[in-house]
């Protein structure tokens, strides 16, 4: 494994568990308006925004886009992990 390898999991990990947070913060009232949650508000909503906008939540209330979300990071780790790897070499 390369460093940049261990640097892309590394970035897909903090990220990951921010998105995490994100939505186990919305079962807790009012920490979204705390100074973390606005500040991982800033930083995960951008990225939960578009797809949210194509899937509509099940039954009304249960939101599976940051699944979807998830899922499409891990492969873009992959991907650029895969990409970074075959341009320098590595695989």
């Amino acid at each position: 494994m390369s460093s940049f390898d261990t640097i892309i999991f590394a970035l897909y990990q903090i990220y990951m568990y921010m998105i995490i947070i994100y939505i186990l913060m919305s079962w807790v009232p009012n920490i979204r308006e705390s100074f973390i949650g606005d500040l991982l508000g800033k930083l995960v909503e951008p990225f939960l925004a578009p797809f949210r906008r194509f899937i509509p939540p099940i039954m009304g209330m249960i939101d599976i886009s940051p699944i979807v979300a998830l899922f499409v990071l891990r492969l873009a780790a992959v991907g650029l992990s895969s990409v970074v790897g075959y341009l320098t070499g590595n695989r």
